[in-house]
Order: structure tokens, then C-alpha cells, then sequence
């Protein structure tokens, strides 16, 4: 067991990504099945379309987005919960004047990202 706050966690760009910075708040060397992620995008950040080779379950902490899960576009916001299958295609664009963060679970499997449209 361990507590740890979240501005003790680096934060790192997501090389796809535009404006969105990722921090690992527990990571597969510290729980054996899940890993929690926390995603903040600016105002107009975003990532492109991609799929995973894991599921994503994500909470909306604040701000909002349009996320593009297979054929759909959805509008989402705080409070907001959102589900993405395993080898699903999903985009992220930010929108508001406040940046769009989230929280994103995932499990500690190996996770083969790869990019639409490059």
C-alpha cells in the first residue's frame, strides 16, 4: 500500500498527442492488474485517431471534449464515464476554455498502440 499525490507525479507529453500531457499515478511495478493514468489536454489539444490493444474505462475529472469512439462522436464533460473496447479506434479533441482532463484505467497487459491514418 502506498499513498502518493498527484503533483509529485511527472507529467509527460504524449508524443502523438497535441497540448496532452500523461502521468502514470499507478503504474504496472505498483498494482498487478491495473494501471491508472491521468490525461490533461489544453484547450484545442487532442489525440489522433489510434487504437489499443487494451480496454479503457475513463472518468471525466473536468472540462470537455469530443471523443470519437469507432463510428461515433460523442460530447463529453465532468462527471462523464466512458468505455473503449480493446482494438476500438478513438480520437480526443479538447474543446472549452478549461483544459480537458480525465482519469484512464487500463490493464497491466501490453498495450500495442497504433496510429490511423499515418
Amino acid at each position: 500500500m502506498f499513498v502518493k499525490h498527484v503533483h509529485d507525479v511527472p507529467a509527460e507529453p504524449v508524443g502523438a498527442g497535441t497540448d496532452t500531457w500523461r502521468q502514470v499515478l499507478i503504474g504496472p511495478d505498483e498494482a498487478p492488474n491495473f494501471a491508472m493514468r491521468r490525461f490533461v489536454m489544453e484547450p484545442g489539444g487532442g489525440m489522433p485517431a489510434h487504437t489499443n490493444t487494451v480496454e479503457h474505462e475513463q472518468y471525466v475529472l473536468r472540462g470537455s471534449a469530443r471523443i470519437g469512439i469507432g463510428e461515433a462522436v460523442l460530447e463529453v464533460e465532468a462527471g462523464d464515464v466512458v468505455y473503449i473496447p480493446a482494438g476500438t479506434p478513438h480520437w480526443y479533441e479538447a474543446g472549452g476554455e478549461e483544459p480537458f482532463e480525465f482519469l484512464c484505467i487500463v490493464p497491466n497487459r501490453v498495450d500495442e498502440i497504433e496510429i490511423i491514418g499515418r
